[in-house]
Order: structure tokens, then sequence, then C-alpha cells
């Protein structure tokens, strides 16, 4: 038999009573009032088995209405847990009953998808036990799951956020900073270079919205201090389920002196690749097989992609051991390569989103990708403050600050199906969204449009469409499409993989396919928590 992480609060079976209610927390020294699931945080972990019909009662003790979103699942529409779309929500002292049989297997979650509950901790993993048996062999089976807290409310987050956009960037450039990038690439270029970013009013250094500054980052609810330890025994294969359930932070995860062989992502198998890092977007799953060594411990160790702080435990023999961890690497700065401008940087882009665009047509343009169209609702749009001119899929870049570190990083070009393309037709039309903002009125949106302003996008069922999106902004998007699989492909529209979140990063333009086989009304957004909630939404609407 496996031996699983020790863990008092997983729930296993078909039949599930669940409550949200307040739970006292003391996270940082300070204590708070989490919203929790079961009076945990994170939640339960819940033991599903593909094939089984799953019932899950949920009850609301806040005073608030609630919902439990399974993220990842295959389901009707009404028991998606999304309030206005999938069902009313829960109210205060009301209950829910959730039924739906498993149509799948691997590493998922659940969370709160009413207002900014997720950030205050309504969140837990889900592992569903596959009905066939397990196609690799390892000996312990741990789940690692990483969220961000803080002690200040969503709700002051998110007014911070709105107030000032880069509050919690404490990382700007300074003189020395310009000193260093003259002495690197010359008077001329630098301040052509800073005249840019001013011009978008914009900063380089801006990569995460929110910060270590306030926030401590978490592993299965833990602080870097509290060393959350997994348990071996020398010459074991250990199966580690990662899951990145933080409402914000993009996490780039790896286990000093140890491979990691990627067997699934978003709960579907791949072809195992091995490498020594890999970076974990908002709401992905990733399941990696590591072979432990002779050491008595090794360092779990996911630092956030800005650099501001970590998470950490260790996999360890005995509780209580600790390895070496490791400086948080160099914190990476954007250029405008990466925001798809590349030799376009010294252009006067304050108007961007209003540029005519006609007395470029006679630019040689054979050197430079093609030239991106726009949206008319971009055009003029107060909440659009810059476009892409030349974006790629970029299928084989690590990511900022992962670039040429003396490690194996995992890319979107390593993930492979073990599987053709489950659906085999080609799309019948093609459908291209824009992710699109303005960072100083902290505003997100597709296509310079607002959910409350947005009509839903339609789907017949049973139709295979294809959809690309183009990342007009300088932030990453970590975008979901719920009840639908979103198949992947590369530039030339081949299969690569099949995910339930897509990771869009800065400059970039990426398609998947997606066959909608599921009537009903779906929620599309951006998982970064404070962008969805400020616009970057959509309803699709799968019509039979």
């Amino acid at each position: 038999p496996l031996a699983h992480a020790a863990d008092g609060h997983a729930l296993a079976g078909q039949h599930f009573e669940l409550y949200i209610g307040q739970t006292p927390v003391n996270i940082t020294g300070r204590p708070r009032t989490a919203l929790t699931v079961n009076g945990s945080l994170p939640g339960p972990l819940l033991r599903w088995r593909e094939g089984d019909t799953v019932t899950l009662r949920v009850r609301n003790r806040l005073a608030q209405d609630t919902s439990i979103h399974w993220h990842g699942i295959l389901l009707p529409s009404d028991m998606d847990g999304v309030p206005g779309l999938s069902f009313a929500g829960i109210a205060p002292g009301g209950d829910y009953r959730y039924r739906f049989t498993l149509r799948q297997n691997g590493t998922y979650w659940y969370h709160s998808h009413s207002g900014l509950q997720e950030q205050a901790g309504v969140y837990g993993a889900i592992v569903i036990e596959p009905r066939e048996p397990e196609v690799h062999r390892y000996q312990r089976d741990h789940v690692l799951l990483f969220s961000d807290w803080s002690d200040e409310s969503p709700q002051a987050l998110l007014a911070t956020l709105k107030k000032q956009s880069d509050a919690f960037n404490y990382h700007k450039r300074t003189l020395g900073d310009f000193i260093d990038d003259v002495a690197q690439k010359g008077w001329s270029n630098t301040v052509d270079e800073r005249l840019a970013w001013a011009r978008m009013r914009m900063s380089p250094t801006d990569l995460a919205d929110i910060s270590g500054a306030t926030y401590t980052y978490l592993l299965n609810g833990q602080p870097p201090d509290g060393n959350f330890t997994c348990l071996f025994q020398p010459g074991e294969t250990v199966r580690l389920r990662l899951i990145n359930a933080s409402a914000m932070t993009y996490f780039d995860f790896r286990i000093p002196g140890l491979a990691l062989t990627v067997i699934a992502a978003d709960g579907l198998p791949v072809t195992p690749v091995t490498v020594d890092e890999l970076r974990i977007a908002v709401a992905e799953t990733y399941d990696v097989l590591v072979s432990v060594g002779d050491l008595p411990a090794y360092t779990l160790f996911a630092q956030s992609m800005d650099r501001s702080g970590y998470a950490r435990g260790t996999l360890a023999r005995a509780v209580g051991l600790q390895a070496p961890v490791p400086e948080l690497d160099p914190r990476p700065v954007l250029s405008m390569a990466d925001m798809g401008h590349g030799a376009m940087a010294s252009m006067d882009h304050s108007n961007m989103a209003g540029m005519d665009h006609s007395s470029m047509a006679g630019m040689d343009h054979s050197a430079m990708a093609p030239m991106q169209q726009h949206p008319a609702s971009e055009t003029d749009n107060p909440l659009v403050d810059m476009q892409t001119m030349a974006p790629r899929a970029n299928l084989d870049d690590p990511g900022i600050g992962l670039r040429g570190n003396g490690r194996r990083v995992l890319t979107y070009a390593d993930l492979r199906s073990p599987y053709p393309d489950p659906d085999g037709r080609e799309p019948s039309r093609d459908i291209e969204l824009h992710l699109t903002g303005h960072m100083e009125r902290f505003a997100w949106s597709f296509d310079g449009i607002k959910f409350s302003d947005a009509a839903p996008l339609h789907l017949a069922y049973g139709e295979r469409v294809r959809i690309t999106l183009v990342n007009d902004t300088m932030m990453t998007h970590p975008i979901h499409l719920h009840g639908l699989w979103s198949d992947l492909e590369d530039e030339h529209g081949r299969f690569l993989v099949r995910k339930h979140t897509v990771d869009i990063p800065p400059g970039s333009r990426r398609s998947y396919r997606v066959s909608a086989d599921t009537p009903g009304r779906w929620a599309y957004h951006c998982h970064l928590l404070y962008h969805m909630e400020t616009g970057m939404f959509r309803e699709v609407r799968v019509d039979e």
C-alpha cells in the first residue's frame, strides 16, 4: 500500500459533509480570522475514485453568501459552483448539495467562487484515484498545496491596488540601477529604455501585483518557518502532487539535489520529462516523481516569481530534520522584448491604444513577426494602456527569471500528451480575444470590455473552436475555462497537451482548441483573483 502524507484533514469516500465558516489563525504572529472549510487552512484533502458518484453537502456558516467551485472537474453546469452562472450561491445558514459522477482521475483542487473568499482561505486539494492500475511506480504520495496569505483583508488589498497599483512593489529601480545599466548598455540605450517605460507609465520591476511585502507564502497552510515535512525512506520513489492554490502568486518550484520527472499536468498524464525546476501558474497542478537519495533531508523550495519570498518545506526521513534553504534568485526585470515590442522599444507608446497604424503599411516587416491587429474596442479605451505589437507563442520560453539560470526548467513546449488529440476534428471557426488592462487604474478585461459590459461568448453544443489569446498587458495571466478542456497547440496548430488553465505571459499569443461538449453557462476568466474581480471575466454559453 502507498504511504500518504500524514494529514488529519483528509476525507475519502462518496458522501461528504462540508461547512464554510470562520476560524482563528496565527500565521505571522498576529491573530487573525480566516475563512475555512471544516475549520482548517487549507480545507480538507478530498480523496475520490474515478467512476464514483460523489455527493457533497456544503453548509454556509458565514454571514455572507458562499460557494465551492471544483476546479478542472468535468460536471454538469449546475454543479460548477459559480454564483450567477451555475446557481444562486449558498445563502447564510443555507446549504447546497453537489452531486456528480467522476469521469477523470488525477490532481485537482477546489475553492470558493464568491467575492474574495478564496484569498481568505476557502480552498483545498482533490485527488481522484484512477479506476485502472497506475502506470507509474512509486512508494509515497504527497500533496503539496501552495498559497499566499496576508494579514490584511482581501478587501483592503484590493482597495490599495485600486488606489496605487504598484503599492506592493518595493523594488523599483534606483539611481544605482541606472548607473549599472549605463555601464552595460550605454547611455543612449539606457535613456531610451527608461523613456519608453515612462511613456507607458509602467515599471519593468512590476512582476506581481501583490508581493512578499504583505504576503506570507504557505505550503499546506504552513509558513516557511513552519517546516511542513513529507517523509520518505532511502531509495524510494515519491510522487509529489503540486497545486498552486494562491490568489495572485506564481511559484518556481525545485528540490535542490533532486531531479523532477513531470508525469501529469492539470490532472492529466503527460509523456514523462525530467527537469530541475518548474514554474507553476496560479490554478495549475503538476505531478512529479522524485527518486530520493541517501541524504536525510531535502528542501522543498517554491520562490515567488518576483523573488519577494518563498514557500518552503522538507522531504525528510523523520520529522524535525531540515536541509539548507537556498537563497532567493536575483530579482528579474522585464524587457521590451518580454512585452512583445522587441525592436519597437524606442517608439512612443503613450497612446498605443488609439494609434493609427495605416502609416506603417509601407514598413519592411520581413525581419519582424507579423504586426498584431487589435479589436476596435481597444481604440481610445481608458481601460487599455498598452498593446503588444509582435507577440509570439513563446512555448519554449521558461519565463522571466528562469532563463539561463543553469537549471533545466520545464516549458510548455516540453509538455506532450501521451495520446493524440482527444477530439480529432479541426476547429470550425476561430475566436481571438485580447487580455487587456490599465495598470494605474488596476482595471482588467477581455478586449477592453469589463465583464459587467460584455456579452456572453456563444458556442454551439458539439462544435469545435480555436481560441487564440493575445496578451496586451505587462502582466502574466493564467486563463481558466470552466467545464471544457483547453487543448493547447503549438504555433503550427499541432496538438500538444490538454489543460484546464493556460498561462499567457506578457507579449505572447497562444491558442487552444475547445470542444463544446457540455451545455450550460460557464465562467471564463483570469485566475489572478483581483484581475477576475475587476473585470477579466467572461461568460461562455454552450447552447443546445
